[in-house]
């Protein structure tokens, strides 16, 4: 196995929109280390809102600040992209015990499938520790205001998409007999 760099790390997600919670994950992360890469991923049990083109994009919007962070989309096992990119760390963001609970769980899978990478967890700040994407599309969905979570641009995309869902969906079921 080739070595990987422990000033390296990989912050995955679905990003599902991103949102300041992980805006402020990413930011930490590159401040304590070399260079972090941002792994967008599929989750196959959710169906996304925006596709993972469009994620990557909304991204790379959002991290244009830190020099060191890079965005790239992956599929497949988290711990296996870690290691194609050459990183020895993988970090994840606590936000509550249930979060912790899984967090846990999960690093020691990814440890047992790969002894050569290290998580590293960040707290989520107090004011982010409530914030989920899912629930952030939901308050889009139901025409509730979440901009005080999401950057301007990401607000912007949210609010656009659930427009055209919400329309598609009357469409849907105006054809209905």
């Amino acid at each position: 196995m080739a070595p990987l760099s422990p000033r390296k790390a990989v912050y995955t997600g679905v990003f599902d929109p991103v949102h300041l919670g992980h805006v402020d994950i990413i930011q930490r992360g590159s401040r304590i280390l070399d260079h972090l890469i941002v792994g967008v991923g599929v989750n196959p049990e959710k169906t996304p809102f925006f596709s993972i083109e469009e994620r990557v994009e909304l991204l790379k919007t959002v991290t244009k600040p830190y020099p060191n962070v890079e965005v790239r989309p992956f599929t497949g096992l988290a711990v296996r992209f870690v290691r194609e990119v050459g990183a020895g760390i993988m970090i994840r963001g606590l936000r509550t015990l249930s979060d912790m609970e899984y967090e846990f769980t999960m690093s020691l899978m990814n440890l047992n499938l790969d002894p050569q990478i290290e998580t590293v967890f960040l707290m989520a700040k107090e004011e982010f520790s409530h914030v989920s994407s899912s629930l952030l599309r939901q308050i889009a969905t139901l025409e509730g205001d979440p901009s005080k979570f999401l950057p301007p641009e990401i607000h912007e995309a949210l609010k656009r998409r659930a427009k055209e869902r919400s329309s598609n969906s009357n469409d849907m079921a105006s054809r209905l007999p």
